[in-house]
């Protein structure tokens, strides 16, 4: 018997997290050069970094050889200033990912179990499974959450419930008024991740303030990133909010300095650059309409986002992604979230998504 055969089997079990692939692995894998490929597989900003994000990066940039400020108290206080939270009702993270680590690493273990939907993030049961806790996975409903199943799977064990919304990589969206009801009906011993992730995208009509629900949920967490609309994929910045005794716990079992000090300062900037977000959401709202009219065209099905990306259906989807990609277009296959004949592909520049739509009658066949 081998050292790692000793390893609890929970964690001989676990499937890695598979992340999109990158330009270089691809240029190499096919002999192509690395400018004549469009990458829509990550759900990253097109557009990169506001100019005040990239001033604060250059400024950062004197003090790298020291330890960044493992409180982030300058990220904490623009979070607080921006939404009017205390800021020990604030936990940053290496990306949202950290987050939800967090809180499965703070509330669950063996003999315990995290609720979520077949189709959601593939973080969800893994950050489950690394803790031996059990997975319960509730059969989706039309591609998004079914709420009413999730309420009816929770059982004394019951320890966090992970709701992704809008959902990653189906890009369904809850309404704000069933989540705030899914709330008042969950045990106040359910610790309910709600995963925002892409919260900017969502249109005007679509919007609602979760963050209002935690004086009146102590049990709720609500995670973001600034991995998406900001464009800070690279640097790796989340946060999360919810009651004092919540965040506690999760910095308990957090990583004294998991934010770079050019993350922190970049985030803080990043937040109030309204326009740059506003540029973010209009450009990914014309790229939606641009592959959902080439989607039609093609007579293919999708999946309606509210994110900023879309999943679409071909039938083999690694056959097709093969296709896509030996023409140096990279979008992402999501067999392993149980949908083998579809894809997902994000919302690029107007000239990546015209790129994508060229190559994807040949790939289809």
């Amino acid at each position: 018997m081998s050292l790692c055969d000793l390893a609890p089997a929970y964690i001989r079990a676990i499937s890695p997290y598979q992340p999109g692939k990158p330009i270089s692995e691809l240029a190499r894998e096919m002999g192509l050069a690395e400018t004549s490929i469009v990458k829509l597989a990550s759900n990253e900003n097109p557009l990169g970094i506001g100019e005040k994000t990239r001033a604060a990066i250059e400024a950062a940039l004197a003090d790298i050889a020291r330890y960044p400020d493992g409180n982030g108290f300058e990220l904490k206080d623009a979070l607080h200033r921006r939404y009017g939270v205390a800021m020990d009702q604030i936990v940053l993270g290496n990306g949202s990912n950290d987050i939800l680590e967090l809180a499965a690493r703070a509330f669950l273990g063996p003999d315990r179990e995290a609720i979520y939907a077949r189709h959601a993030f593939a973080v969800y049961p893994l950050a489950t499974q690394a803790t031996g806790a059990r997975g319960v996975e509730v059969p989706a409903k039309d591609f998004g959450h079914d709420l009413d199943a999730m309420l009816a799977a929770i059982t004394p064990a019951t320890r966090v419930i992970f709701i992704a919304n809008p959902n990653n990589p189906t890009g369904t969206f809850l309404p704000g008024a069933s989540i705030e009801a899914f709330l008042g009906k969950v045990p106040a011993d359910v610790l309910v991740v709600l995963d925002e992730a892409y919260t900017e995208y969502l249109g005007p009509e679509q919007r609602y303030d979760a963050i209002a629900w935690l004086s009146r949920f102590p049990n709720l967490l609500i995670s973001r990133t600034f991995s998406k609309a900001y464009g800070l994929a690279g640097l790796r910045v989340g946060y999360g909010l919810g009651s004092a005794a919540v965040i506690d716990l999760l910095n308990r079992v957090r990583q004294p300095f998991n934010v770079t000090s050019v993350g922190l300062a970049a985030a803080a900037a990043a937040l109030f650059d309204d326009d740059f977000l506003a540029r973010s959401f209009e450009l990914n709202r014309a790229g939606m309409a641009q592959l959902t009219a080439g989607f039609a065209t093609l007579g293919l099905e999708w999946i309606p986002s509210a994110g900023n990306f879309v999943t679409f259906k071909v039938g083999d989807g690694a056959k097709v992604n093969q296709s896509l990609l030996r023409q140096g277009v990279i979008v992402r296959p999501i067999g392993g979230y149980g949908m083998s004949e579809w894809l997902r592909v994000s919302i690029g520049l107007e000239s990546e998504n015209a790129r994508f739509l060229e190559a994807l009658p040949a790939a289809l066949g």
